[in-house]
């Protein structure tokens, strides 16, 4: 017998014993009929909601029983700050890969986090058979090894899509409703009796060894286990799967073999990426979050969205100068025209043409795109040797035993004028702590030139901020022998995109972005002799990850550097 077939006795009869209809639940999301949620995959909606700072509306136009998702009128604010207005929000089933960005016209426009969170929260209507998924935290410590929380995650799933088919066929005419072809299809697919084998295909594909696969989530590091994360993702298979920078923990060989993943995904994938390579092999269609707070459609990739954009822009100033010649032709002929009754009447004519273009709406200038330019402060040459590695091992429990070591008798010497990419699946931020002096080598010397000022951006480097400081009082406090006047302070948080209200606004209300970008102005007033950057895209826009790399291009001194998009590596000359 088919399990599907299985699955079909089993939920009918069930349903005879069900007098009453029980609450939906919605993939990663358990929805009420009401509306109400509780938790989106673990997270309660309160931490989703940011405590209420977070508000959304907007109506649903698609068909109830759609697979599709069509909802108009959207609106979303943050702290107050309006981020997106009346907008139109539409994903397709099926055929429909969505890149959402966000490129920085307006260093006021933020919000791609929260949009994303704003949908898995159902802060609009979206239909309840809609089960959502959101990516954008790691899978919690347990004494579950990797296979096993994603298989337990399976489990999990194959009940609450049986609870769904119970509670269809309970309804009084369920029997005919047209979710449960889909539904019974989805149960068929998962079949337990391969969920272990397609578990470790997929944590395999994300860079984990056989070994590593059975450790506890409980003893790996936060990154790996974001990959586990990333692997109950993609094994449970919403109807929307909502990916937050996925991959910011991966290593480039995990990155292309995601990128391919991807490309087979036959459901509403809706993702924010820094990578254009891996936007360009993903995404069919990409959602422009504009300066007018508005969503724009582009068909194709990142590359072809900037391509396109760029002629539609050159198309606009044509006709925008066309329009204002006319008009200026206009103008002159009334102001010209004097009190000759015949002119007088050709004038009144000609300004309702005018009228006539203000009331349809005149064709708007294309606003220059604000950059925001990185730039590292020059420093003078130290002579080698600056930063050596002579016989370095290490282990993270101090043993010496060969089957503990990260590192093995590791010599490597760095100076002035290197440029090193860091590759590889594991150890490169270890590196960079041992490089710092945040961690010490159970054998081996590490030598320093006396005189040496290192500075490290980590991909947790916002988490140190002081959150209930501004970026102002933050920087004051940090840099006070400076004795910088606020204007002072403005100028230098202002060249990293933190302009405005941003700069008087409490750290913890800005985006991820704006807090990189806070680090990196930090970092930049250090002054360091060598820069080591442990995922330095992570949280940046395409424009700034540009900036970046032209400013390690020129900057005098030593980088090392790790970093999951080939596109970085790409931009920055190696030495």
């Amino acid at each position: 017998m088919s399990s599907v077939s299985k699955q079909k006795r089993m939920a009918k009869k069930a349903a005879k014993s069900s007098s009453t209809s029980s609450t939906a639940s919605n993939g990663a999301a358990t929805t009420s009929k009401s509306g109400s949620s509780s938790e989106v995959n673990g997270l309660s909606l309160d931490s989703l909601k940011i405590s209420g700072d977070r508000t959304a509306n907007g109506v649903l136009t698609s068909q109830p029983m759609s697979k599709d998702i069509k909802i108009e009128q959207y609106s979303l604010s943050f702290h107050g700050r309006v981020l997106i207005e009346n907008a139109t929000i539409e994903l397709n089933f099926v055929y429909l890969l969505v890149s959402s960005l966000e490129r920085k016209l307006n260093p006021q426009i933020i919000g791609k986090s929260t949009f994303l969170a704003s949908l898995a929260a159902r802060e609009v209507p979206i239909p309840e058979h809609i089960d959502i998924y959101l990516l954008n935290q790691e899978a919690e410590p347990c004494d579950l090894n990797a296979t096993e929380y994603v298989v337990r995650a399976a489990k999990e799933e194959v009940t609450r899509l049986e609870k769904e088919v119970e509670d269809i066929l309970a309804e009084g005419d369920g029997s005919d409703d047209p979710r449960l072809e889909d539904l019974y299809d989805r149960i068929s697919a998962l079949d337990e009796s391969t969920f272990q084998t397609r578990a470790n295909t997929l944590l395999h594909g994300l860079g984990f060894t056989q070994t590593m696969m059975k450790k506890k989530t409980k003893d790996m590091s936060g990154g790996w286990r974001m990959r586990v994360a990333l692997s109950k993702a993609l094994f449970i298979k919403p109807t929307l799967l909502l990916l937050d920078e996925p991959t910011n923990h991966l290593d480039l060989e995990a990155c292309v073999w995601l990128e391919e993943y991807l490309k087979t995904y036959d459901r509403i994938l809706l993702l924010v990426s820094h990578s254009q390579d891996f936007l360009d092999g993903v995404c069919n269609q990409t959602i422009h979050l504009n300066e007018k707070k508005k969503l724009v459609y582009y068909g194709g990739g990142y590359s072809t969205f900037v391509k396109t954009k760029a002629e539609l822009e050159v198309n606009q100033m044509k006709a925008y100068q066309k329009q204002q010649d006319e008009i200026a032709h206009i103008k002159k002929f009334i102001a010209s025209a004097g009190t000759y009754a015949n002119l007088v009447r050709q004038a009144k004519s000609k300004q309702k043409i005018i009228d006539k273009m203000e009331a349809a709406g005149l064709v708007e200038k294309v606003e220059a795109q604000l950059t925001f330019k990185f730039k590292f402060q020059n420093v003078e040459k130290l002579p080698p040797p600056v930063l050596q590695f002579d016989q370095i091992s290490f282990s993270y429990n101090g043993s010496t035993k060969k089957e503990d070591l990260l590192y093995e008798d590791l010599d490597l010497a760095v100076d002035m004028d290197s440029r090193v990419a860091l590759v590889g699946p594991n150890g490169k931020s270890t590196l960079l702590k041992l490089m710092m002096g945040e961690l010490q080598p159970v054998k081996g010397r590490i030598a320093r030139h006396t005189n040496l000022k290192l500075a490290k951006y980590s991909q947790h480097s916002a988490d140190q901020l002081e959150m209930d400081l501004s970026p102002i009082q933050y920087m004051r406090k940090k840099f006070a022998s400076m004795n910088g006047d606020v204007d002072f302070w403005r100028n230098q948080i202002g060249r990293y995109g933190l302009t405005g209200a941003h700069q008087t606004s409490l750290i913890e209300t800005l985006s991820d972005g704006l807090k990189t970008r806070l680090v990196f102005a930090e970092l930049v007033l250090s002054t360091p002799d060598i820069v080591l950057m442990d995922e330095p895209t992570n949280h940046l826009d395409m424009e700034s990850i540009d900036s970046l790399a032209k400013a390690i291009n020129e900057f005098s001194g030593g980088v090392i550097n790790s970093a999951a998009s080939s596109w970085v590596y790409d931009k920055i000359k190696y030495l």
